[in-house]
């Protein structure tokens, strides 16, 4: 099997805090780097219980970083921060699409929740559907016939995900009580799970159907209240409002994904 993994910095079990994401606290974000090394490890050997001569490739999609380098998995292969745009390496070689530590789209429930950047993005939608990380991503992926097959992070990133995708496996590791508060499994644990769910995962592969709807894809961006929409503009993006764009593309690479 050919496996491709995305990663972020808010979805591990004991991370529930923006702070504990960001380089301005950097002791803390240094242990939630080791918290999703060790889930993303746990998946890779998931997909090796599975298949032992697996290829496992993974992304490193938060945006300073998430994955401590000095614990990488020595049977897995990094793409590490640096200049990178859709598709993000991924293409129609690949088994399955994977996300490992995701957080919820913006809303009122979800654990650190927001939709790219927590800062400025009120939503996207695409052709109306309204969509987060994950749903942006897995249709990127689906647009290559790749299934995304496989999800971990909190009870509402879960249900999103199996919103778009019902045979969906995962983990969910922790329970959201707020935006920055959550129940959480212990790291061992929620490795344990996300190994289980992995290798769940990998067995399902031939009976999840990728996500996929047929383009053009019109996204609509709305920015947060005191936002600007003039880099869109600029962009050639289409005013809509003042605080809402519209990108209408054959590809879903051209959009914001």
């Amino acid at each position: 099997m050919k496996i491709y993994i995305c990663t972020d910095l808010e979805g591990p079990a004991m991370i529930s805090t923006f702070a504990q994401t960001r380089d301005v606290t950097p002791e803390e974000k240094q242990r939630s780097e080791y918290f999703l090394t060790g889930e993303v490890n746990a998946a890779v050997d998931g997909i090796l219980d599975f298949d032992p001569a697996a290829e496992v490739i993974v992304w490193d999609g938060h945006g300073s970083g998430g994955i401590d380098h000095r614990g990488f998995h020595k049977q897995a292969k990094l793409i590490a921060r640096g200049p990178i745009r859709a598709p993000y390496y991924l293409d129609e070689s690949f088994d399955a699409f994977m996300f490992v530590g995701q957080h919820a789209m913006m809303g009122e429930r979800g654990v650190l929740c927001h939709t790219y950047s927590s800062k400025s993005i009120e939503y996207y939608k695409i052709n109306d559907i309204e969509m987060g990380e994950f749903g942006c991503r897995a249709l990127m992926a689906g647009t290559m016939g790749v299934p995304t097959t496989f999800v971990t992070g909190d009870d509402v990133t879960f249900e999103e995900a199996r919103d778009l995708i019902p045979n969906i496996a995962g983990a969910v590791v922790k329970t959201a009580l707020g935006r920055e508060l959550a129940i959480h499994l212990s790291h061992e644990a929620a490795c344990e799970l996300i190994r289980e769910q992995a290798r769940i995962a990998c067995e399902r592969t031939g009976d999840i159907q990728p996500y996929f709807f047929v383009g053009p894809y019109t996204q609509e961006i709305r920015v947060l209240e005191g936002g600007s929409i003039q880099g869109y503009l600029d962009r050639g993006a289409e005013f809509v409002d003042s605080r809402t764009v519209r990108i209408t593309s054959a590809n879903i690479c051209d959009l914001h994904v």
